[in-house]
């Protein structure tokens, strides 16, 4: 895992290796870069995989000289690609040399061939460059296009100089772009096919009787994609909040190991009798994983809000009062392992959010689920990347690879609403039946800042923090207004980081502050 700068039509070099210094924090162990033909690559590398295989930029010939890549991410099928390209002599192990070999081979429309999480940017000794982002957007990428042709790609918001930050926009997931055509889609986080989406008949009302064929398909699909997600020379380790979703990757993950006698390590924080820290014990001890937790202060709360506020680029308050436990998590983590599972994706999936009861009919559900999947590249996923790369941390979502985001919506509403009395993501709870104790398995779902014990300290100092004189004077300075004067107070935080970034374009909101 890594961070990336790119230039294409020219880089100052002083300006480039300032905003690769910007992002050590994502790679630590190595540093690369290459001018091409007058575009120019950079980057930053965490070492997950052989040590000599995995410096970059990479490259390769083709018909027309040298190709160069730099990339962030993990290609999952890059060994069934291997086989598809026999005649390449592959320089490295590297799943990244496989995207680069993919690309040079069969042309920039072969990104669509591509599954994992990536942001890449390929740039050849023929004047040609190619920049992408995985379809669901796991991978952060941003880009500003300046008035004489020149353009700008890096991992971070804060990676950009301060006169091109107006320009920044969030690369949209699921495209890439050349300068000769520009944005071209290659993707969708969800496909647009619908009869793949409603290939499973079932009855639409909440509580519905499952069929035990679809439980197994489900479960089978979770635990291919989590076995996947097991690559690597470096041990996986899990966030275990204790609650269903991290706990059924850590049921998985604590298996693959075991078969291979070995042990599972899991990561737990909280405040002090917090429930999470709880539920996090009893999975841990159930599984037979070794488990490690962080207890945290209400202070150490508060104290880590500037810098997490900056980490994670963005002021929206249930974002940042996650982030903050998230953020220390990592921060533990990190002292152990180099990459963790997590359990992102699956309320979005599954519909394990409590307002989801508001919808009944297949379509209102359906479009309602699209809209938070597509949403999660600038949201959840922005945090997850960001409070883990901030310590040279991997995080991997099983949850999110797009054979399971499309099983997920192909599923009848009422297999996935739970009727009254009956618990959110019954499907899920119902297709691991076994796996766990029935009060783990059932447990009630609370979102990690609240479950960890963060919303409490957070959500009534920060507000205290902003007068509400204060919080009219500022809360027009974004698109769209400030909403609380919690927001407000993150937001002093960001502007005085990011100030000249253009709120519009590049922060993601939640409907709710």
């Amino acid at each position: 895992m890594c961070g990336i700068v790119a230039g294409y039509g020219g880089l100052d070099l002083d300006i480039a290796s300032e905003m690769l210094e910007r992002i050590t924090h994502r790679g630590p162990d190595d540093v690369g870069s290459a001018e091409v033909a007058g575009n120019w690559l950079g980057h930053r590398r965490l070492s997950i995989v052989d040590v000599a295989g995995g410096k970059q930029p990479l490259s390769t010939e083709n018909g027309s000289g040298k190709l160069f890549l730099v990339g962030n991410g993990e290609i999952y099928n890059h060994a069934a690609l291997r086989e598809t390209l026999p005649d390449v002599d592959f320089k490295t192990n590297s799943d990244n040399e496989v995207a680069l070999q993919v690309v040079a081979h069969r042309g920039k429309e072969a990104v669509a061939e591509l599954r994992g999480m990536f942001a890449f940017a390929i740039a050849g000794e023929d004047g040609s460059f190619l920049a992408a982002r995985d379809p669901v957007g796991i991978k952060p990428l941003y880009w500003a296009e300046q008035d004489d042709g020149h353009v700008q790609f890096a991992s971070e918001l804060h990676a950009f100089h301060e006169e091109y930050q107006p320009e920044v926009k969030v690369f949209p997931p699921g495209h890439y772009w050349t300068p000769e055509d520009g944005l071209t889609r290659f993707a969708y986080a969800v496909p647009r096919d619908r009869d793949r989406l409603h290939k499973f008949e079932g009855p639409s009302e909440p509580g519905a009787d499952i069929p035990d064929d679809i439980l197994a398909k489900v479960r089978d699909q979770i635990i291919k994609t989590t076995e996947g997600q097991m690559m690597g020379d470096v041990p996986v380790g899990v966030f275990l909040s204790g609650g269903l979703d991290s706990t059924l990757i850590a049921a998985i993950a604590s298996r693959w190991y075991e078969k291979r006698g070995e042990k599972l390590k899991t990561f737990a924080v909280g405040l002090d009798g917090s429930p999470d820290l709880e539920a996090a014990r009893q999975a841990a001890e159930y599984l037979g994983t070794e488990h490690h937790e962080s207890i945290y202060t209400a202070e150490e709360a508060l104290d880590a809000v500037p810098k997490v506020v900056r980490t994670i680029e963005s002021f929206d308050p249930s974002l940042v009062r996650s982030a903050v436990p998230n953020y220390i998590l990592a921060e533990f983590t990190s002292k152990h392992v180099k990459v963790v599972l997590t359990g992102e994706g699956a309320d979005e999936i599954f519909a394990g959010y409590e307002y989801l009861d508001e919808f009944r009919t297949e379509d209102d559900l359906h479009t309602e689920l699209v809209r938070t999947i597509e949403g999660l590249h600038n949201l959840n996923l922005q945090r997850c990347d960001r409070v883990t790369m901030a310590h040279g941390l991997e995080a991997r979502v099983p949850f999110l690879e797009l054979d399971m985001i499309e099983l997920g919506l192909a599923l009848p509403a009422g297999w996935k609403l739970a009727g009254e009395g009956q618990m959110e993501k019954r499907l899920l709870r119902l297709a691991f039946d076994g796996w766990l104790p029935e009060d783990l398995l059932w447990r009630k779902k609370s979102q990690f800042g609240d479950g960890s014990g963060a919303s409490s300290v957070l959500k009534k100092r920060m507000e205290e923090s902003i007068s509400e004189k204060e919080f009219e004077s500022i809360r027009g300075e974004t698109a769209p207004p400030l909403r609380t004067r919690e927001e407000a107070a993150y937001y002093k935080i960001f502007a005085e980081h990011l100030g000249d970034i253009r709120t519009k374009n590049t922060i993601g909101r939640f409907a709710t502050a």
